[in-house]
């Protein structure tokens, strides 16, 4: 079996599972959460790159402004996403995190559409448009616009592109990013020791654990997806993505007891709807193309 997609594999699985480690956290405010994410991914990525001697790109990121400002813009999407998607499994939505994720893959269609000046095909184009039936109906069905799915979709759309673009690879731009927000982050925590508040003066021994756990669950991942993506076709990475978000789905529903009437059941049918056309779509022109 090719290793990347056993890389991909354990990513993806490893995905589909953050809602029980976040639940581990629950009694941590989501904000805190995220601030100790953000610090022991920093030390562990400072740690890899330091036995790995891996120092050379600081230096020429350093004579790049573009390039820092890039990725500082980066860092705000990515803790964005992340404090969007703890919130959502501390206040039990779970589901709707879950629809996010689905709906990423054709929010990128319009992403590369705008900002890529890729132009995608037809059957492209009705997958988006099958998929927004879907968000419609599940606004219309609910009263409020799932915005949980849509925030999720978009600061995590929008920072793929950015990745998708920029000059690092996923170890040097998360050590990148998380550079970037260390200064907020250990002000922010430093102030609440001060002050008596936070876990790290008020939690358990579990509690800290636990947080400090955040750095390998967040970074381990993500060396696993890099690893797979470079040794698998993207359309496979493409079919492989959906297993995250139905983990989540199955989380949501079956261990965390949230509801999923039959009103919701349909709008998420619609959407599942377009990502099968969205991946036959693919399979077909990726068949055509690799005819002689």
């Amino acid at each position: 079996m090719n290793p990347g997609l056993g890389y991909a594999a354990l990513a993806y699985l490893s995905w589909g599972l953050f809602p029980l480690y976040f639940h581990q956290v629950a009694s941590v405010p989501a904000l805190e959460v995220v601030l100790h994410r953000t610090l022991w991914s920093l030390v562990l990525v400072l740690g890899v790159l330091a036995l790995r001697r891996q120092w050379a790109w600081m230096r020429d990121v350093l004579r790049q402004p573009k390039v820092l400002g890039a990725f500082a813009l980066s860092a705000l999407l990515l803790a964005a996403n992340w404090l969007t998607y703890v919130w959502a499994v501390h206040h039990g939505h779970v589901v709707d995190a879950s629809l996010g994720y689905f709906i990423l893959p054709l929010v990128n269609v319009g992403l590369g559409f705008v900002f890529l000046h890729e132009r995608p095909r037809s059957g492209q184009w009705v997958a988006v448009a099958v998929a927004a039936c879907g968000v419609l109906w599940l606004t219309v069905q609910a009263g409020r616009v799932p915005w949980i799915a849509l925030i999720l979709a978009v600061t995590f759309g929008f920072y793929g592109l950015l990745r998708k673009v920029a000059a690092l690879g996923a170890l040097e731009g998360l050590a990148l990013e998380t550079m970037v927000l260390a200064p907020v982050t250990l002000a922010v925590l430093g102030w609440w020791a001060l002050q008596g508040q936070g876990a790290l003066v008020q939690g358990d021994a579990a509690t800290l654990g636990w947080l400090m756990l955040a750095g390998p669950v967040t970074a381990i991942p993500l060396l696993w997806f890099a690893a797979g993506a470079r040794r698998i076709p993207l359309a496979t990475m493409g079919i492989l993505q959906y297993i995250s978000p139905s983990m989540q789905l199955l989380l949501g529903v079956w261990w965390f007891g949230e509801p999923f009437d039959t009103g919701r059941m349909l709008g998420f049918g619609l959407i599942w709807t377009a990502l099968l056309l969205y991946s036959l779509e693919g399979w077909s022109h990726m068949r055509r193309a690799a005819k002689p």
